[in-house]
């Protein structure tokens, strides 16, 4: 063999290599990327849990200290409002809204002013710093913002193009390591973010759903997030429980979403003079009734709402109008504007409502909190499946099957007939013509 031909062969073998190597990269950037957000759901999880108790701790550490959210409560929800309008824009509210808006916004740029590793540490702690002021939100909705800005920030440091697929995968690893809820992680992508199946990303959701899984897994160890229930409708008034939490959920469901876009829409009108100054009277006006809620009702209101919904699938009753007041809590939280989910506030709604019923109809109260918690929340987000599958997942219900689909198609039929639009579509179209406005006054200034 020649010398040139064997050094012309190593060439050839030696960009083979390399070619493999620049196919690879991106692969490896995508999975860092997918494996960091099961970490960080994880720290944020444990930091939300640190505020929560924080938060308890100073409201009960003296004879006078239940009366403490009347004063740091609304200065709390100031404080966050202010933050997200000056240092953190784009990030109020649930951040699912964002991350809908970011996939059909076509502008790097436009999605960067939703979707940045910014906005993704200032989500977090903001969110932390609400549930530390008593405010009823939870951390699943901002983790999923999280989630797709860090999928975002993976295209543009590996050079993938999909970024709307990215985006997508990343919210479907935000909620599977938020909820360690790996199946409804994907429908949710699939249901809820794209509204529509596509087959060219369903490789991308499934891997970072697995990546990000595996690393919550690694540091949290299995677990269902309301522990493993096992009711089963036995007498057929508890049959009457799916028709009852079906209808009666879904129309506070619908309830809840629609008045939200509609005063949404009006507080944003008001607000449009001083949009700061407003918002953050509004912020501290909201803030006073929450806790003015939260006292009257012995605490219960403040936060997440994870120990109540969790007391209810283990069979033990709520107070009968403690749906109303949570519900109430959750509302005020989200048209404060300051940034936090409505996923476990609505599932302490669910559950508090069915317990409400079952106390009622002297049926099972486990039974009745998970069938409420399923009927509420397909008809808060208007996704069935999505409800369904996270219900079934969190609670280990599989006696219930049946019923549990059956109230959430009923809950999600209800909430369809009673407000044609969905919430979290509702509120994105608000990013997306801010985004198409702010790339109108660009356009007019370069001319």
């Amino acid at each position: 063999m020649q010398p040139s031909y064997r050094y012309s062969k190593l060439f050839r073998r030696s960009r083979v290599l390399w070619g493999s190597f620049s196919l690879w990269q991106p692969r490896l950037v995508f999975w860092c990327g997918a494996l960091a957000i099961g970490v960080i759901s994880v720290g944020f999880a444990k930091l939300a849990d640190l505020a929560q108790k924080g938060f308890g701790s100073l409201t009960s550490s003296g004879e006078w200290a239940f009366l403490l959210p009347l004063v740091l409560t609304p200065l709390g929800f100031m404080l966050s409002a202010y933050l997200a309008a000056t240092l953190f824009p784009n990030s109020q509210g649930s951040g699912i809204p964002q991350a809908i808006a970011a996939r059909h916004l076509r502008d790097e740029e436009d999605r960067t002013r939703l979707l940045s590793l910014k906005i993704a540490f200032g989500k977090i702690v903001l969110t932390v710093l609400g549930l530390f002021s008593g405010a009823s939100i939870g951390r699943e909705g901002p983790t999923v913002q999280v989630g797709a800005s860090i999928m975002l920030a993976v295209a543009r440091f590996s050079g993938m193009a999909q970024a709307r697929g990215l985006i997508l995968a990343g919210s479907a690893a935000g909620i599977a390591a938020a909820f360690n809820t790996p199946l409804a992680g994907i429908v949710f992508a699939i249901e809820e973010m794209s509204r529509t199946y596509e087959s060219r990303a369903n490789g991308l959701v499934l891997t970072a759903v697995i990546l990000s899984g595996l690393a919550a897994l690694g540091l949290s160890g299995s677990y269902n997030y309301f522990g493993m229930a096992s009711a089963a409708p036995t007498e057929l008034r508890d049959w009457g429980l799916v028709l009852i939490c079906g209808i009666g959920g879904g129309a506070l469901g619908a309830a809840f979403s629609g008045f939200a876009l509609h005063f949404g829409q009006k507080i944003r009108r008001w607000a449009q003079p001083q949009p700061l100054k407003r918002m953050l009277a509004l912020a501290g006006i909201c803030g006073l009734v929450i806790a003015v809620i939260g006292v009257a009702s012995g605490g219960t209101t403040f936060g997440t709402g994870y120990e109540q919904a969790r007391a209810a699938v283990e069979g033990n009753a709520l107070p009968l109008l403690f749906f109303i007041e949570k519900l109430a809590a959750s509302f005020l939280s989200m048209l404060s504007g300051i940034p936090g989910g409505i996923f476990a506030p609505s599932l302490a709604v669910g559950a508090g409502f069915g317990s409400t019923v079952g106390s009622l109809l002297g049926t099972s109260i486990a039974l009745a909190a998970i069938l409420g918690m399923a009927g509420y929340f397909a008809g808060v987000v208007q996704a069935p499946m999505t409800a369904f599958v996270i219900i079934l997942e969190m609670t280990g219900d599989h006696q219930a099957v049946i019923p549990i689909m059956a109230v959430s198609m009923i809950g999600y039929v209800t909430s369809r007939i009673l407000s044609r639009e969905p919430l979290y579509h509702g509120l994105s179209r608000v990013f997306i013509a801010a985004a198409i406005r702010a790339r109108r006054v660009v356009e007019r200034e370069s001319e």
